[in-house]
């Protein structure tokens, strides 16, 4: 083991880090792009990434306003109704998120068939432990 300062890494991989460390979180891409077609409630963007739960969403949003992808406006009631609109930062986000889902669609099988027991920690479909045994 070396006493010697690790070098900085260079601008690229810093701002990836960056990037990653905000937009690989589950979730935080898919809210984005439930924003692409225009501002929208609460409830609306549920609808539009199935699968979140209120916490997780409410969680969501506010971390990506936090960071300048997204606006909140609170619209007076009652009831007191929340909207959620990207930001210049956050529309800028959806031409690498385009890309990334075109990538995704020719590069990557679709998500039910790359779920095996080294990430759900479930066999795969039709197959049990006794199949397994050498």
């Amino acid at each position: 083991m070396s006493d010697q300062p690790r070098p900085e890494p260079p601008p690229a991989i810093a701002a990836l880090t960056r990037a990653f460390a905000l937009l690989g979180k589950r979730w935080n891409g898919l809210v984005l792009a439930a924003l692409a077609k225009g501002p929208a409630g609460f409830g609306q963007v549920r609808e539009r990434v199935p699968g979140i739960s209120d916490r997780m969403l409410a969680d969501r949003l506010h971390e990506l306003a936090t960071a300048g992808l997204l606006t909140r406006t609170v619209h007076p009631g009652p009831p007191a109704r929340s909207q959620y609109a990207l930001t210049a930062h956050g529309r800028a986000f959806l031409i690498p998120l385009a890309a990334l889902a075109y990538w995704a669609e020719d590069h990557l099988p679709p998500y039910a068939e790359q779920r095996d027991e080294r990430d759900t920690g479930r066999l795969p479909p039709g197959e049990t432990q006794l199949s397994r045994t050498p």
